[in-house]
This record gives C-alpha cells, structure tokens and sequence, in this order.
C-alpha cells in the first residue's frame, strides 16, 4: 500500500504557523507556540496530544514505539525511511504501545522483509495511535533542538476541515511530562513469572530450564528484552508492579533487584517509588538499575533530577566509562536526567555522556548497587552495554557465596 502523495500537491510542507490546509493534506501536527506542519495522515484516524520528541535511530521502529518509557510522546523519527521492512509479531516491548503517534518523512512503503508480517500503517490502526508522514522532519528537529521538546496536537481526518485553533488550544493546555507520574499507567497491575531469553536466529525466544539465580523486578514499564537478557543470563525473573511495598518483594526472597526504566517525571514516581527503594538499599541485596530505574535509585540515595532540554532519543549516543575509558556506543530514551553535583558521600560517577557531559551512571563505593540511564537490552541499539547485566549477575553471584 503507497501512501504517496499525489503528483500534483504542493511540495512537501514545512513550518507553516497556522497556515490553512492544503488541498493534498490529511494530517496535521500542531505544536504548542503555534508552528503547524501539514503532511499525509497514517495509522488510526483521530487526534492525540503529547510532547513531541525526536529519535535518531535507524532502525528498529517497531520497539521503540512499543517502549512504555514513550508514554504520553508523539515520536518523530529522524531517519526518513521508516516502515519498510514492515512489522512482525515478535519485535514488540509491550502488547499495547504506550505512545501517543508517530511523525514520519517519508511515505511508507510496501514492506521488504522476510520476517513482516504486517504493514507498518495497518498495524499503527490495529493500535489505535494516530501517524503523519510527509512533513519536513529536519525543520521539526530543528525546531525541537533551539526550543526544547514542546507539547503538540496530531490529528488525521480524511476529508474534511481541520480546527486547527482547537488543536493548538489543545496542545497548550496540555501540562507536560514535569510532575506526572506515568509509570501507574504502564506498570502490571499483579505479579507474574519471566522465563524467556533473547531471540536468536532460526529458533525465536528460548525459554530459561535450569535458573541459577532469583531476581525481583519492579516494572516502572519495563522492556521485555530487559527481561529477556536476565533470563539468558540464568535468572528466573518474578515482576512486581511499581508500587509492590518492600516486604512482599522480599518475601519472594530474590538474590537481586531490578529497577526496570519507565516514562514520566521520576520526582512524581519517587513519592511512593524512593521509600521501597531505599528499604531494598537497606537490605543488602545486589540492586541493578536502567533508566527510570537509575532516576528513582538515585533519588533514593538522596540526588536530586531535573527536565531535560530535549532529551536523549536513539541508538546512537556515545557513552564513556569513568572506570575503563571504554566508550560504547548506547540506546537511550530519557527526558530527565540524574544532577551528577547532588549526588552524597558515597555515590559515584560510573558513566557520562560524551553528546554533552550528563550523567549516564552510578554506583555506591560499599555495596553491589549500580545503575545506569541508558538501555543496555539493546533493543533496538548496539550490544555494546550487555556486560551490564553480567556484572549484575556477578554481584548476585558473589552475594550468594558464604563469606
């Protein structure tokens, strides 16, 4: 199925502030200062307000709108051919996708890919999140990096008239990511077991026979190839939601914890978040954060967090190792960041971005606890990080041993 624009339209559209519809449009994205982007409408019909955010990766669209770290965001991808190797039933991070929409270049084409199963179109319907394609994605970054990530309205109607005040209206009354507690909305809502390892060619998932370890851990919205890399590592993985209090996690009686990444403000998640936290700091245990995960540890140990400019979106972003000097090249989705001089006595700097110096990770000088705020489950991403979890595996192996 083309999406293509027909020959006779207008070129493709840029920034347009309130401008009227063209003739050819059927999806609009308009922002919260006003500036308005014409283009194709994909996906379901209808409207969907959220921040607006970029991602740089070149490939792997289907995990990264199935992240639930996207929760409340419209996606703009910056590489221009997105969909064309389709989508599958496999290369999902959650069932129902947390986003808001997505913002494309290019009109998608018909899938080239052994392993699709379904156009990238039909499957944005079938998940009821609403897409435009077509609009000049360079101009919307642009816009982004000078004036941060702002709110903004997308809407796709075949036929018929936009209200385009009704949409900026809508995109400014919207109060942003800072203080929402996002990760209630993508938590389970009870307890289950995790014992699928990671893909491998030829034989899909596997499925972990003889673990060798325990691990509990507390889905803020977790990825499942997070889970997945535990279980090849030999974990049997017990997931408990966002606010399971610290008795009944230990009651499992886990040789480690996991604090999974997840969307929203961690200064709102900590209210209930940070006080579990620091009772499993307490208890000994080995403890292993990402993303969200390292935010709420880090508040735990007494640092503070803060809003982002625009946010770390893709699976290009250099990160070095203070301990080896070792640079991997990283996966990263955050709006919030870790203020590395509110860190106490005690916590150290393991990581730091090489784009612009923020904090990538810590680590407590006398216990097994760690963190970092990238995504080492790789997916999508280079595989750069994986030794995290060996080393996570490592302190639950250590912790095991009588002393």
């Amino acid at each position: 199925m083309s999406l293509a624009r027909p020959a006779a339209s207008a070129p493709a559209a840029g920034t347009q502030p309130m401008a009227e519809r063209p003739q050819w449009a059927s999806a609009v994205l308009v922002l919260g200062d006003g500036t308005t982007f014409w283009g194709l409408g994909l996906g379901a019909q209808g409207s969907a307000v959220g921040e607006v955010c970029f991602n740089t990766s070149m490939t792997g669209y289907q995990e990264i709108v199935t992240d639930p770290s996207y929760a409340g965001q419209i996606i703009t991808f910056t590489f221009p051919h997105i969909g064309n190797v389709g989508t599958n039933l496999e290369d999902i991070e959650t069932q129902n996708p947390a986003s808001r929409g997505v913002v494309l270049r290019a009109d998608i084409t018909e899938p080239s890919n052994w392993r699709a199963a379904q156009h990238l179109d039909a499957w944005l319907k079938a998940r009821n999140l609403v897409g435009i394609s077509g609009i000049d994605t360079r101009a919307l970054t642009r816009h982004i990096r000078d004036a941060g990530a702002p709110n903004g309205c997308i809407s796709h109607k075949t036929g018929g008239a936009f209200d385009v005040k009704a949409l900026h209206a809508e995109a400014r009354a919207w109060p942003g990511l800072e203080g929402m507690d996002l990760a209630k909305d993508v938590t389970c809502r009870q307890t289950y077991a995790w014992d699928e390892t990671r893909w491998s060619l030829g034989t899909g998932y596997g499925k972990l026979t003889a673990p060798k370890a325990h691990v509990v851990a507390i889905d803020y919205g977790a990825k499942r190839n997070i889970l997945r890399c535990l279980a090849s590592l030999g974990c049997s993985v017990t997931v408990v939601p966002a606010d399971a209090p610290a008795e009944d996690i230990l009651r499992h009686k886990p040789d480690g914890i996991f604090l999974s990444n997840g969307p929203g403000d961690p200064a709102a998640t900590g209210v209930y978040a940070v006080p579990i936290v620091r009772q499993l700091i307490d208890s000994g245990l080995p403890v292993f954060g990402i993303c969200l995960g390292h935010q709420i540890l880090s508040l735990a140990l007494g640092a503070r967090t803060a809003k982002m400019h625009l946010g770390h979106r893709g699976a290009n972003h250099p990160v070095k190792d203070l301990a080896t000097g070792r640079v991997e090249i990283t996966s990263q989705n955050h709006g919030f960041a870790v203020q590395p001089d509110s860190l106490p006595a005690g916590v150290e700097v393991s990581h730091v971005s090489l784009f612009d110096g923020s904090n990538e990770g810590i680590k407590l000088k006398d216990r097994p606890v760690f963190s970092v705020q990238y995504h080492p489950e790789a997916s999508p991403g280079p595989r750069d990080s994986h030794y995290l979890f060996e080393r996570f595996v490592a302190h639950i192996d250590a912790h095991k041993k009588p002393a």
